[in-house]
């Protein structure tokens, strides 16, 4: 079924844009999925109909990501915020600390929850200069009795991204990737734990996605609530309690809408040239428009910047939104201006902001 309805050029930071076709064919799905007469929202999760859609979730993100064996895939509730708290509960004992690299907001968030249950200690940060870039981290840098070192690899709030990561050896690196995962090819074995809310490259709010090596999943420690620790759910197939069915069912679609575009090698390339679209003006423009992040730290999924004058950015916002531009506000704990180009946001949409900015720029510089 498809509308006739225009859709707005949708650069929310999440939840943020799904694809069409995904949120086309879950409409011809909705009150009768695959000839059971129900909606899934309706159906157990005790099912074999929905045990199907979730075991393929799983097989097309081990498919994707090239997951290995020595593995686990969650699907958890409660943001990626609830990991903040779990990772430490589950692994930060006494004897050690947990390492953390500061690079914005949800870093901050993170550390602050490490805090309430032992050591922690910050290896690199980049506040001091307003976090426009991402600090180099070695292993020189790491504590010898670190429980592990969490990342955050894309800044939604500030545009900044890892390019590359830390090499930590024997140290667990753990990274928050709710906002660029499955945006681009990434070597798993290179960490320990990946976790991500689901609303901004995966499908709808309301599911997280946790990876997690199998070595490290049987150090958790189990003096902790059952519901908080990982083994848990890896035992149960992320089926201990009702798990948040539709959004396992979204997020199942949207990997298959990855695969349909050609994998994360197609995805990843698209993503380049979107955000090349926005860069290429803001660096153009003599000025008019001021990129937040340094350029060797910039964000492909978050393109962060400021106009010269803030009346003149009051007014920009204003223009944008009448011409069916939603989401452009920056986090209101810094202003300015954010395009959220998450892998969902066509390129079209993307072309006609940078034509829009371009316009913009003439008739106001």
């Amino acid at each position: 079924m498809t509308t006739n309805k225009k859709r707005a050029y949708n650069f929310n930071a999440g939840p943020a844009a799904i694809p069409l076709s995904v949120l086309e064919n879950a409409q011809s799905e909705l009150t009768d999925f695959q000839g059971t007469g129900m909606s899934i929202m309706e159906l157990s999760h005790r099912s074999n109909d929905y045990e199907a859609v979730h075991n393929a979730a799983i097989e097309r993100l081990t498919k994707l990501y090239n997951i290995p064996e020595n593995y686990e895939i969650l699907f958890l509730q409660g943001g990626a915020s609830t990991q903040f708290a779990t990772i430490p509960m589950n692994f930060l004992t006494p004897d050690t600390e947990a390492n953390y690299v500061m690079t914005g907001s949800w870093s901050e968030k993170a550390i602050k929850e490490a805090n309430l249950f032992g050591k922690t200690r910050i290896t690199a940060s980049s506040e001091s200069d307003q976090y426009r870039y991402i600090p180099t981290v070695s292993q020189t840098d790491i504590d010898k009795n670190a429980a592990y070192v969490h990342i955050t690899t894309n800044n939604t709030i500030y545009g900044t991204q890892w390019q590359t990561f830390p090499e930590l050896n024997d140290v667990p690196l753990i990274a928050d990737m709710s906002s660029d995962i499955m945006s681009k090819p990434i070597n798993i074995e290179q960490f320990d734990i990946i976790y991500a809310g689901a609303q901004k490259n995966l499908g709808p709010s309301g599911i997280t996605v946790v990876i997690i090596k199998k070595d490290l999943l049987e150090k958790g420690n189990t003096n902790i609530p059952t519901m908080f620790q990982y083994k848990t759910h890896a035992k149960a197939n992320s089926l201990y309690n009702t798990p948040p069915t539709f959004g396992i069912y979204m997020l199942g679609e949207v990997l298959k809408w990855i695969e349909e575009q050609g994998g994360l090698e197609a995805v990843a390339k698209n993503n380049e040239e979107k955000a090349a679209l926005l860069y290429n003006v803001i660096d153009e423009s003599d000025g008019f428009y001021v990129g937040h992040a340094e350029k060797e730290s910039r964000s492909l999924m978050n393109i962060t910047f400021r106009l010269q004058d803030e009346s003149l950015e009051v007014q920009f916002l204003d223009e944008a939104k009448e011409a069916g531009f939603v989401g452009l506000n920056g986090h209101r704990s810094v202003g300015g201006c954010r395009a959220s180009t998450y892998n969902a946001v066509p390129y079209e949409t993307c072309k006609a902001l940078s034509e829009f900015m371009i316009s913009f720029m003439k008739r106001n510089k």
